[in-house]
């Protein structure tokens, strides 16, 4: 009986493929990047590319409006960058607080309605970022007092939360209960063993979902759309302001130095936690 046999691959073949193919992906995902870091280098008063000429002319620009802000900015961009900061780390430390409880409840306890609290913690993954930034602009708009900043943060802490319980509950699951045992016979209560034993041991998921949290609300801006005030502004919003009536090219200047924060604390992601307890 005669068979087909189909021709054999080769190893060295395919992984070129796979190396062209990863190559092409990851191109085309740094393109808009590579893009926006050419144009800030531009000299050009249009936004031509690539430009004719390089040079520095437009962060000088934008640092004279960082120490100098322009007469028809509604704001200042040291007070954007402010409030993004203060906004930034209060969602770190709110989301950071609830997940690590939550986190430990979710992957040690069996109660009703777990599955159910597992898929309301992931919903803002999935829920339309446009629809949820409308609803609670409704929900506060009817609440008798002005929250202020607190409403950026509240909503900033709903966007960060499945990042942090998810890597929270990643950390818990990899610690075994025999540890809390083993600290308990040698004599600690339940809560100084999770104190100082699983605490200590979630280190890289408690990090790894803190540095998430700042970088989603860093640089947030669908949400924080409909919430934001004049007093309020962040620093995503004060650049989309800048391009409304003109683009102006200093926005890549200042949308550089937002890239570089961010790979600074995705480089500090690595360093300090590595491949142990990041869950994206």
């Amino acid at each position: 009986m005669n068979t087909l046999r189909l021709p054999a691959i080769m190893p060295g073949r395919l992984s070129r493929a796979a190396s062209l193919l990863a190559t092409i992906v990851l191109f085309l995902a740094a393109l808009p990047i590579l893009t926006m870091i050419t144009m800030s280098f531009g000299n050009s008063d249009t936004l031509e590319f690539p430009p004719q000429s390089f040079g520095l002319r437009w962060y000088q620009a934008a640092w004279h409006t960082f120490l100098s802000p322009d007469a028809g900015d509604v704001l200042s961009m040291g007070t954007a960058l402010t409030t993004s900061l203060i906004v930034a780390i209060s969602t770190m430390i709110i989301a950071t607080a609830v997940s690590v409880p939550a986190a430990y409840a979710l992957s040690r306890y069996r109660f009703r309605g777990k599955a159910l609290i597992e898929q309301l913690v992931a919903l803002p993954l999935v829920y339309p970022l446009v629809m949820l930034g409308l609803s609670l602009l409704l929900v506060f708009n009817v609440l008798p007092v002005e929250l202020g900043l607190l409403r950026l943060i509240i909503a900033h802490v709903i966007l960060a939360l499945p990042f942090t319980v998810k890597n929270c509950a990643a950390s818990v699951a990899s610690i075994g209960p025999e540890f809390e045992e083993a600290a308990c016979l040698m004599g600690a209560s339940p809560r100084r063993a999770i104190v100082d034993v699983v605490l200590p041991l979630m280190r890289p998921g408690i990090l790894a979902g803190m540095l998430f949290a700042f970088i989603i609300s860093f640089n947030e801006f669908t949400v924080t759309f409909f919430l934001y005030g004049i007093d309020t502004m962040t620093l995503p919003i004060w650049l989309y302001s800048r391009t409304v009536s003109s683009l102006d090219p200093t926005v890549f200047s200042f949308a550089v130095f937002i890239v570089l924060v961010d790979f600074a604390l995705i480089w500090l992601l690595e360093k300090l936690v590595g491949d142990e307890g990041v869950v994206l």
